[in-house]
């Protein structure tokens, strides 16, 4: 918890930062529905931990794949917007980092399901969770 909640500050200091640009609104719009998906899953394995419900912590682990898709389609229309005009720039790198702190939230709240399912039942959830970040760099197979 301590830190998504360094990740939510870094937050807060990028958007005050792409709040003081003259940037139209529409480029962090897609970003407002990603941050919407964390904060319900923040608030789902809190809710789930309290209630005891393993169950509802398995099926919200698994749910941090609509966060990784969300934040691929985020990742490239920002990119689209720099290309688009190289004044919004500044902002939309400001936004990529927001985003990829909002999908480092996800992953740490998947984390968090996980060790509160351990600590409910004894046992662990399988290790191959879907994980569907698409801009992660990975090395071509030698």
């Amino acid at each position: 918890l301590e830190r998504i909640g360094d990740l939510a500050k870094n937050i807060a200091k990028r958007v005050g930062t792409v709040g003081l640009s003259v940037t139209p609104r529409d480029l962090s719009h897609s970003i407002d529905g990603m941050a919407q998906l964390v904060l319900v899953q923040v608030q789902g394995v809190i809710e789930q931990y309290a209630a005891a419900d393993a169950a509802a912590l398995a099926k919200l682990r698994n749910d941090d794949e609509r966060i990784d898709v969300k934040y691929t389609s985020v990742f490239r229309e920002l990119l689209t917007y720099m290309m688009e005009d190289p004044r919004n720039i500044t902002a939309c790198t400001h936004l990529l980092f927001c985003a990829k702190n909002l999908e480092r939230i996800g992953d740490h709240v998947t984390n968090i399901a996980e060790n509160a399912y351990y600590v409910l039942t004894g046992q662990q959830l399988p290790a191959n969770r879907p994980k569907l970040d698409e801009t992660a760099m990975s090395a071509p197979a030698a």
